[in-house]
């Protein structure tokens, strides 16, 4: 199929009639993710988001459910968000990690009624990446500028228009429900040609990786790697898999609410116990943390890093620390 980029406001304007549809909105200098209305509102020439698109399924402050207390007793409400909606241009690296946040909150220990049903309802519209930043590796980390895993969708921009591929079952009902055109012969083999030639390659290799963190505890290389951390937690809030979270009761009277907060490994507040014990008092435990959780622990448990290359705790760390490079350390240790 073929989209044409002057067709784009007016179908998303179309959409948001009937779906809740999502989009990179220009907004105080930075791209986000944001509902429209209007399709005019809609910015595809964007490099990346500032926040990863996680929130979308995942949202930062999340009310779980409500209750009264009255003469008749308790009433409670659930909070379950059923909106059909529909996401369009999320980069390829910010689609791959919801399909990593699925293994988090559909497992056999624990299926999150709040995630999967925003996940079940959401048809997601992945927009291939013609210049990656130079923060970029997703190249490295199982997934690439053009990578379609977990898109309903694909789009890749071929200049004056998008060839549009359906994906899914879902993403093919609703190409074929816009009544669009189809790709020509040259613009199909452009579309191959972008996707085959374009690489976000930062010279990451995680070969062995996993396996040199399981003996790596107690290594002396923690001791430094997190001397200039500041611990204000940009690289765990803006990264497309961290999920930690934190629950919370608000109350006022007879009115109350549980709320889900992102909540950060990075902050020192996260491990405290009850008792005042920390199991993780310091920088450098929190950064080994991090670095097992993503390329350690969560293999072993799901067969993936949780990592997909987006650059972004690199491009808005304050200090500059690059997880590129303390991986090329771990790499370069004996």
């Amino acid at each position: 199929m073929i989209i044409n980029k002057n067709e784009i406001a007016n179908i998303l304007t179309k959409l948001a009639e009937e779906y809740l549809v999502i989009a990179p909105v220009q907004k105080d200098g930075i791209v986000q993710f944001s509902a429209i209305k209007n399709g005019a509102e809609a910015c595809l020439t964007f490099a990346n988001t500032k926040k990863p698109g996680k929130e979308i399924l995942f949202p930062q402050s999340e009310e779980l459910y409500s209750y009264t207390i009255d003469t008749e007793g308790v009433r409670m409400q659930a909070n379950v968000d059923q909106k059909e909606t529909i996401v369009f241009g999320m980069r390829p690296c910010d689609v791959k990690s919801l399909v990593l946040l699925d293994n988090v909150f559909k497992n056999d220990q624990y299926q999150d009624v709040y995630y999967l049903t925003r996940r079940a309802n959401t048809l997601i519209v992945g927009l291939g990446c013609n210049e990656p930043a130079a923060t970029c590796f997703c190249s490295n980390m199982a997934c690439g500028p053009f990578a379609k895993e977990g898109s309903d969708i694909f789009l890749t921009d071929i200049g004056e228009a998008y060839v549009a591929e359906g994906i899914s079952e879902k993403g093919q009902a609703l190409l074929a429900k816009l009544g669009l055109g189809s790709a020509t012969a040259e613009q199909k083999a452009l579309a191959n040609q972008l996707q085959a030639e374009t690489k976000a390659d930062g010279g990451v290799n995680i070969a062995g990786i996993a396996e040199k963190l399981g003996g790596m505890f107690e290594h002396p290389f923690w001791d430094s790697l997190h001397e200039k951390c500041l611990g204000c937690a940009a690289c765990t809030y803006l990264c497309p898999t961290c999920h930690c979270f934190d629950i919370a009761d608000e109350a006022t009277d007879c009115n109350g609410c549980r709320v889900r907060n992102w909540d950060a490994c990075m902050f020192p507040l996260f491990t405290l116990h009850g008792s005042g014990h920390n199991p993780r008092p310091n920088g450098k435990a929190r950064w080994r943390q991090r670095l097992m959780h993503k390329f350690n622990y969560f293999v072993d448990r799901y067969n993936a890093t949780a990592c997909v290359g987006c650059g972004r705790c690199i491009k808005n760390c304050p200090v500059n620390l690059d997880i590129r490079q303390a991986l090329a350390d771990i790499r370069a240790l004996d």
